[in-house]
């Protein structure tokens, strides 16, 4: 009996000196596929709208739109054909804008928003647009058709633009200083 006593407290202290195990994730690759259908999900998004300007270019079929390669299109309403000079970084410019769906509902009117002043690239604004300012002249009035990952995202403005808006934008550069 002696015998078992000391066997069994022998194997206590050896199970007892064991170091514990870290335990394992159960699904190791589930943050993985959460990431991936993420991006699955976004690339479909990206896909639908980019279906939809398409269909509205093709519609409007009186205008030339360029694809920019900053991600969106734009036409040209009013051309500067003799000045050179456009904005750079840093520049103040005074700008007029509205902003509508691509119904050309207006959710924003140029008088509701007033007259911007806005430096190149040194204040936050509509991504599509500040990108798109840096192509203009004095006096020009080009429509940008912006996609939301551009314009306001997939929140949208919280107000009247809804989720993953794509809109479109008339705007005039008035003064570079």
């Amino acid at each position: 009996m002696k015998t078992n006593f000391y066997f069994i407290i022998f194997l206590l202290l050896i199970l007892s000196c064991s170091k514990p195990q870290p335990r394992r994730p159960i699904n190791p690759k589930a943050s993985t596929t959460i990431f991936q259908n993420n991006i699955e999900t976004a690339k479909k998004m990206v896909k639908y709208e980019e279906e939809q300007i398409l269909a509205f270019i093709k519609k409007d079929s009186l205008k030339v739109y360029q694809n920019s390669s900053n991600g969106f299109w734009y036409t040209y309403k009013n051309k500067n054909f003799t000045d050179t000079i456009t904005p750079k970084t840093g520049d103040i410019v005074e700008i007029e804008y509205d902003i509508r769906g691509l119904n050309d509902s207006i959710i924003y009117s140029k008088e509701e928003l007033g007259l911007k002043t806005y430096r190149v690239d040194k204040e936050d604004f509509i991504s599509g647009i500040q990108r798109g300012i840096k192509l203009m002249k004095i006096g020009e009035t080009i429509t940008f058709v912006i996609p939301s990952y551009n314009a306001f995202g997939i929140t949208g403005d919280g107000n009247k633009i809804g989720m993953n808006k794509t809109i479109k934008s008339n705007v005039k550069l008035i003064n570079i200083k």
